[in-house]
């Protein structure tokens, strides 16, 4: 790991005019941003059609064996992020374990629950951020230990457990911030510590937590990892805090540009509003003269279906900006160019987010092996699952 770290931090830094930018705001140029240091590249990303560029948004591996032709450098990529996938034979649950939980999420968790029974180091579990204790249910049924669930939703505590009271399980929950010194008295000896998909800081204080308590085994699958405080990524290892990649806020967003949920109409509701706030963006700069992006609030997708024009003037009011007569069919198309502009220069970031996210994960992983933990790497499920599937294995040595 220590070895796949320093390649990988070398790899992004001297590479990072490839994926250290944002193609939201950077589409506003009618040039790529490579035009003059690496002009093959930009001719071949030009030359893609819209149902090229979607084809590649969903086949990385295609994309990677293509553009390596126009950009040789993400040939490396793979050989730092092959991750070895966890062995499985699958899980029986007993009848009602499964009692609301998602399709997708149960696929999610019998696969972590799985995993996680398999190497259990502990007399009883700590499940983190549990929200109604769907973990912790498979975690209580199968190894008949105590599992305490800790959340910080009064509601989702009482759910759960309700429900876990229901089924007859061991579980026990506890309302608390993840973020106080307070939650660390949910910590002892005795426990595994398991956590699927905290976000940001709540994995980082989880981490803290139990190796300060010397806990025999943490598992975590991390997730958000821009979900922090600060403004740029604080390192835990000392590796990882030697660094020189300073990892802005916004660059930890990253990683997690790459979704595997949501149906056709759910990517043609992000093509229409995406293309409806570019559009409004280039026409706001027309109509105020003002070249900085303004933000526009969130809006109801079913509101998408009243038109650019209407999504012009509701955007308009939010900003309290008068408008004149326009051509917004002319500002409706000029969105739709930059969006597939947008999506063109996402292409070139692509490659990089697994190894991105990957530096995140090892820089966890060292820290852990700092204090005295023996730690593995692996994907808990494949990424039609979850593309959020890394998980970090720590048993005390």
């Amino acid at each position: 790991m220590l070895n796949q770290f320093q390649s990988l931090d070398r790899f992004l830094i001297e590479h990072q005019a490839y994926w250290r930018f944002e193609p939201f705001f950077d589409s506003v140029q009618p040039d790529l941003l490579w035009h003059e240091v690496n002009p093959d590249l930009c001719q071949w990303l030009e030359s893609l059609s819209p149902q090229q560029i979607s084809a590649y948004k969903q086949n990385n591996k295609a994309l990677v064996d293509d553009m390596a032709d126009h950009l040789s450098c993400i040939r490396a990529i793979e050989t730092w992020t092959t991750i070895a996938q966890s062995q499985r034979v699958g899980l029986t649950l007993p009848r009602g374990v499964d009692n609301g939980v998602p399709g997708r999420k149960l696929e999610q968790i019998l696969a972590m629950g799985e995993t996680v029974i398999g190497d259990h180091h502990g007399r009883e579990w700590l499940e983190w951020c549990s929200g109604k204790g769907f973990l912790g249910r498979i975690l209580a049924s199968h190894t008949q230990q105590k599992v305490t669930s800790f959340e910080y939703q009064q509601t989702l505590c009482e759910s759960g457990q309700k429900e876990a009271d229901r089924q007859g399980l061991a579980m026990h929950f506890v309302q608390g911030d993840a973020l106080s010194e307070q939650a660390s008295q949910a910590f002892h000896s005795e426990q595994h510590a398991v956590a699927l998909h905290a976000c940001g800081d709540l994995h980082v204080s989880l981490i803290q937590h139990a190796t300060k308590k010397k806990l025999p085994a943490i598992t975590l699958s991390p997730c958000c990892y821009h979900l922090v405080s600060s403004e740029h990524y604080q390192a835990l290892s000392k590796l990882g805090q030697a660094s020189d990649l300073a990892l802005t806020r916004q660059e930890l967003r990253i990683p997690l540009q790459e979704t595997v949920t949501g149906g056709e109409r759910v990517k043609r509701h992000r093509i229409e509003e995406m293309t409806f706030r570019l559009g409004f963006d280039l026409l706001l700069r027309d109509v105020t003269g003002n070249q900085v992006y303004q933000p526009v609030p969130s809006i109801k997708k079913s509101a998408l279906a009243l038109g650019f024009e209407a999504f012009c003037r509701w955007a308009s009011e939010q900003k309290g900006v008068g408008l004149p007569r326009l051509d917004y069919a002319h500002y409706e198309q000029l969105g739709s160019t930059r969006y597939w502009q947008m999506e063109r220069m996402s292409l070139v970031q692509q490659p990089f987010r697994r190894a991105l996210e990957i530096w995140l994960v090892i820089d966890k992983a060292l820290y852990l092996q700092e204090r005295g933990y023996q730690v593995t790497l692996s994907e808990f499920c494949c990424r039609d699952t979850t593309p959020r599937n890394l998980l970090i294995h720590a048993v005390k040595r």
